[in-house]
């Protein structure tokens, strides 16, 4: 332990490792869809996955081999949707603005 690290008082902190120094198993999770989208360079991978703590959806973002994911709950799903609707019909109704254009409405 590092002499400023103080033991929680709520157990071991998620990140580490068990006491025989092993990672925790991986879960067992099923993919019940997948889909990719090539977009300019950038690749996507949309995958339903389900494990025992329920649905979820896993976005996987490639490019050039670097590879980001983000993990969206099954639960807040409509959201997201609704969200991302929102981000669609604002990117098409609000004009592009072209070089020199900064200042003006």
């Amino acid at each position: 332990m590092i002499s400023n690290e103080r033991p929680s008082p709520f157990g071991r902190r998620p990140y580490q490792s068990n006491s025989y120094g092993q990672p925790k198993p991986p879960v067992q999770e099923d993919t019940l869809k997948t889909d990719r989208i090539q977009i300019e360079r950038k690749s996507f991978m949309f995958t339903l996955k389900e494990n025992p703590r329920g649905r979820f959806l896993r976005i996987t973002e490639d490019v050039g081999g670097r590879r980001d994911n983000i993990i969206i709950p099954a639960t807040g799903l409509d959201e997201f949707k609704k969200i991302l609707d929102e981000m669609v019909k604002a990117s098409t109704e609000i004009p592009e603005k072209k070089e020199g254009q900064e200042g003006q409405p």
